[in-house]
């Protein structure tokens, strides 16, 4: 019997060392500081002692904690320290109120008295070496311009003094490598800035002003940014990323937003975007040339390159920017997480590609319903160029950072040869462990995220290419429609109003549905013969099937009603239908065939699919034949007008189709067409006899009887005939 491990006890000497001289320390100056502020309210409420005395008193309690902080500094350095930030804040907060509660000393000297507390608090803390302590000074700094505001609005003055005082909060933080220093530095300076614009900014007086300090405030964090990776040779983590990314769109978003409220500053927006390129593919140049420091910094530097010149163009246009930004920093992060291997990246793209594709959605909800719906002929009639407008570029450059996503994630999805590596991820394409980050983030690990990724990123580039030219479509046949007004003639009450041409409606849908089966043919033979995807196959087929359904059902009847159009136009008057109403719709039914040959094609490649659908699709083209038959015979006997004649040419239609059918189950050995044959006889004869009996004449229906009856007789000898083979069938 072994006895049971002695566990360690657990150290418990960090924890108690923070507690004990830092925790404790801190919230007893707090508490003291309170204190001293609830006594001084007592006395100030109850007139205990004057104005000066209470300034001369403040002013001794934080020299005397000063002092003892002083004397305790060699022997206790980190309860020094603390009772020299307990010091400065006592000091800040007397001054101010010395200054603003009681007029004791004019703004100019308080503003000297803070500045030099504020100089002395930063050489304290170097001092010291303790980032606590320039923290106070960084808040009393920032608070200095405010505490003392006499409400002249000197922005000038404001900026130029953040300015300088972030210049000297960098340079120490980038001395001691105080990372807090320049996060509080950074998120304080963009907080004022933004509060300022979002306040008090008015294009008129504070254009160049805001451009300006924009901008150094701009170079300023990034300069101090390249100093920590270039001259301090740190590694990247996230904190950099962000803070990388973070300055450049702030600035970005800022100047844009700056330029945009001045009428000649529209005009610059392309060029505000391109200068924002070059100031990146300087720094690149430079890091890139010097080998200066890590590549991934290069990496990320090079894409903010790409990301603004590929916003230039699409900006100087519209303001589409936003979607744009998004698909391009996800675009980047996703090609630096995976060429460099450091999951981090690909991770923070993952919401991004989400609000590129719903950004871009809001976009087309936005833009096109202003053209569609629109009375005013004169506001229709400036409607846009469908296929040559800033919102279909959008599409297209979303969808190609789309397509980049989707390579990067699996270069061999490309490739045409795939055999063997259908719904599997290769070793190859997974990106190695790295120890710095954390679980959730390694995708050496089985990752559900990226697993849903896979799927989300190429259903993204799909609905986007697909929609990008669906919606130009239908934005086509919208400007016809509401570009088409006529103003009736005034009625009896002298009212006139716009009549349109509803042919429009119906070449809306059809062309709607000739392009939806163009694109899915399309994309069921690059799927064939490129990526060869059993779940894109599985999708492309359910979709393939609700199409041809669709166009079965609503197509042909938007065709039928061009076809009443031409033969019977009720807006003559107004407008004039062309042949075209009769003849387009072969263009659909070219469009149809494509998308049942790559259908069929699917059917066939049994190692693509996985499942045998071989009778399913053809009793499915059966049914497209004879629907479109039958709609053929219906449109050819309402031009030539027979008046009810083409009823009894459909059941004979029918009769013959069915007979058809039976021959093919009889030749083929295929038993389902044969009881398909059967069951549309049925059909046919139900028809004949709760239908067609009531409308025809008596010679029509004597030819319908004979005819359907001989199609009987055929179909029983068939029967007769061949009845070893039928009923020998395995």
């Amino acid at each position: 019997h072994l006895p049971p491990p002695v566990r360690p006890p657990r150290s418990r000497s960090n924890v108690e060392k923070f507690i004990g001289e830092n925790l404790i320390a801190t919230i007893g100056i707090a508490i003291l500081v309170i204190g001293v502020a609830i006594g001084a309210k007592y006395a100030i409420d109850h007139d205990l002692i004057s104005p000066l005395t209470r300034i001369v008193l403040g002013y001794a309690a934080g020299l005397a904690l000063f002092g003892f902080a002083v004397r305790l500094k060699v022997k206790y350095p980190n309860f020094s320290a603390v009772l020299l930030s307990g010091a400065m804040a006592i000091l800040y907060f007397i001054t101010f109120a010395a200054y603003s509660f009681y007029d004791l000393i004019p703004q100019t000297l308080t503003f000297g008295l803070m500045a030099f507390f504020t100089v002395f608090t930063a050489l304290a803390a170097l001092n010291y070496n303790k980032q606590v302590i320039v923290l106070i000074g960084l808040v009393g700094a920032y608070g200095v311009p405010f505490l003392l505001s006499d409400g002249s609005g000197n922005y000038a003055f404001l900026f130029t003094y953040m300015a300088i005082v972030n210049a000297g909060i960098l340079v120490i933080a980038f001395r001691k490598n105080w990372k807090v220093a320049f996060y509080s530095a950074f998120g304080l300076t963009w907080l004022i800035f933004l509060s300022w614009f979002n306040l008090e900014y008015e294009a008129a007086r504070h254009f160049t002003l805001a451009m300006t300090f924009a901008a150094v405030f701009f170079i300023e964090f990034y300069l101090t940014f390249l100093g920590y990776k270039l001259l301090q040779k740190e590694q990247f983590n996230f904190g950099d990323i962000a803070s990388l990314l973070l300055n450049s769109f702030v600035f970005y978003g800022m100047g844009y937003a700056i330029l945009s409220g001045q009428k000649q500053g529209e005009e610059l927006l392309g060029l505000f975007t391109l200068a924002n390129a070059v100031v990146h593919f300087i720094v690149s140049a430079v890091i890139y040339r010097g080998k200066l420091a890590d590549r991934n910094l290069f990496y990320l530097v090079s894409g903010l390159v790409l990301v603004f010149l590929t916003l230039t163009f699409p900006v100087q246009l519209d303001g589409n920017w936003v979607t744009l930004i998004w698909a391009a920093e996800a675009a980047l992060l996703f090609w630096i997480g995976r060429s460099r291997k450091v999951p981090v990246y690909e991770k923070m793209s993952y919401p991004l590609m989400f609000l590129a594709f719903f950004s871009l959605v809001q976009d087309w909800m936005t833009f096109y319903p202003q053209y569609q719906y629109q009375p005013d002929i004169e506001v229709a009639a400036k409607a846009i160029t469908p296929f040559w407008n800033v919102q279909f570029l959008t599409g297209l450059l979303v969808a190609g950072a789309f397509f980049f996503i989707r390579w990067q994630d699996s270069p061999s999805s490309f490739s045409l040869q795939r055999a063997g590596k259908i719904g599997r991820i290769e070793e190859s394409d997974r990106i190695q462990s790295d120890s710095s980050v954390p679980q959730f983030l390694d995708s050496s690990k089985p990752d559900w995220l990226r697993s849903i990724m896979q799927i989300a990123i190429p259903t993204m580039l799909l609905l986007t290419l697909y929609f990008t030219g669906q919606v130009e479509v239908t934005a086509w046949f919208d400007r016809l429609y509401w570009g088409s007004a006529v103003m009736s003639p005034p009625d009896a009450y002298d009212y006139s109003y716009p009549i349109y041409n509803n042919d429009f409606l119906q070449y809306k849908i059809v062309w709607m549905l000739n392009y939806t089966m163009g694109f899915l043919a399309i994309l069921s033979f690059v799927n064939l013969g490129w990526i060869r995807s059993r779940i894109l196959a599985a999708a492309n087929l359910v979709v393939n099937l609700l199409t041809i359904l669709s166009f079965l059902v609503g197509g042909l009847y938007a065709l039928s009603l061009l076809r009443e159009s031409y033969l019977t136009p009720s807006q003559s008057e107004y407008f004039s239908a062309g042949s075209w109403n009769l003849y387009i719709r072969y263009a659909s039914l070219a469009f149809l065939a494509g998308l049942l040959f790559a259908t069929w094609r699917y059917i066939r490649d049994r190692e693509l699919i996985g499942v045998q659908l071989r009778i399913p699709f053809e009793l499915l083209l059966h049914l497209a034949v004879l629907w479109v038959a039958s709609s053929e015979w219906i449109h050819w006997m309402d031009i030539a007008d027979p008046g009810q004649s083409y009823k009894l040419g459909l059941s004979i239609l029918w009769g013959v189709y069915a007979l058809l059918l039976i021959v093919l189950g009889i030749w083929r050995r295929k038993g389902y067409l044969r009881i398909s044959a059967i069951a549309l006889f049925g059909v046919t004869l139900l028809k004949l006899f709760l239908y067609d009996i009531a409308h025809l004449s008596t010679i029509g229906k004597t030819i319908i009887f004979v005819s359907l009856g001989v199609l009987l007789l055929v179909i029983s000898f068939l029967y007769n005939k061949y009845k070893n083979t039928i009923f020998d069938e395995a």
